[in-house]
């Protein structure tokens, strides 16, 4: 199944592109990051440099390694490369008409067997695969943020995407040592953003009608529901507490949920001041003289150490 596949090309050399093409050429995959701006490939470099050195630096990864992970990543911004391209994962700008744009392109360059898979986070697959030549070999690869620490994978097929392709995107998964999970047919959000903004919404709607503040609802997750979540899912989380209690609970408690169509103003308003959290400096928190730079780092730091705990150093 993934015998055949040696190239694989990244398109878009972003955060998300370049922790997955470091993913790839850690595997063994011979890796092109592919974008139109040099100075995006400049700053994928950098970025690249920085986390090899930070995981050497605190042992986590071997100097050989990242020799290797360096060696087996090249950079293109010639489209016309993607000639070689065995398997292909977009990850550009979240947009339509562009992703459209670039599989019209691409899909006529690459082989008839190349595996052609996009990044897109809840954009229709079935309306991008219009765009692609051969539809049945593309399909949804969407990832989590950041990938080299999130080892979720969504597999979503699209109304023409055949059975191989699919089975050959889950064996890529597992291959770079993440966890797949598949969708049979496509919904808007596909698994992990409809239950994110799920929780989002009744969050919202919780502090907003004066029941609890952010600060209390983000540590309900961080020290109660988090740690169930992180070792179980919902429905086994009901066996576990009972059906017949949960059964009971949802009889009075469903009616009771948000369930409004409407984006909360408690998110509407912030977007119209451009306040988008860490990236502009302000969101529902302040992250002024260097708070956004700590944030991050606090996440990913306590991000490994849950990963490691559960899983083992998915970068060994």
């Amino acid at each position: 199944m993934l015998e055949n596949i040696q190239n694989v090309f990244i398109a878009g050399a972003g955060v998300m592109g370049s922790s997955m093409a470091q993913l790839f050429a850690k595997c063994g995959y011979q890796v092109t990051l592919y974008d139109v701006s040099e100075q995006a490939l400049v700053k994928s470099r950098e970025l690249m440099e920085v986390n090899l050195g930070a995981a050497v630096e605190t042992g986590r990864m071997s100097p050989e390694t990242a020799q290797k992970i360096r060696a087996g990543i090249g950079y293109t911004q010639d489209p016309q490369d993607f000639a070689r391209a065995d398997y292909v994962v977009e990850a550009i700008i979240e947009n339509m008409e562009i992703k459209k744009k670039f599989w019209s392109q691409i899909s006529a360059i690459v082989k008839e067997t190349a595996i052609l898979t996009s990044n897109t986070s809840g954009l229709s697959l079935t309306e991008m695969a219009e765009a692609v030549r051969l539809p049945g070999r593309f399909c949804g690869m969407h990832w989590l943020n950041p990938p080299h620490i999130c080892p979720l994978i969504e597999v979503i097929r699209a109304k023409e995407t055949d059975e191989e392709t699919m089975e050959t995107v889950r064996a890529m998964a597992l291959d770079i040592r993440h966890f797949p999970v598949t969708l049979n047919r496509e919904v808007p959000g596909f698994l992990v953003n409809r239950f994110q903004f799920a929780i989002l919404r009744e969050a919202m709607s919780l502090v907003e009608s004066g029941v609890a503040s952010m600060e209390d609802i983000d540590n309900v997750f961080k020290y109660g529901l988090g740690l169930r979540y992180a070792c179980l899912g919902p429905f086994e989380i009901a066996d576990l507490g009972g059906l017949d209690t949960f059964y009971k609970i949802a009889s009075y408690l469903f009616a009771d949920l948000s369930d409004t169509g409407e984006v909360h103003a408690l998110l509407a308003d912030h977007y119209n001041n451009g306040e988008f959290g860490v990236k502009s400096g302000k969101g529902y928190y302040e992250y002024a003289d260097g708070r956004d730079k700590e944030m991050i780092a606090y996440r990913d730091k306590m991000f490994l150490k849950v990963s490691d705990c559960l899983y083992g150093d998915l970068n060994q």
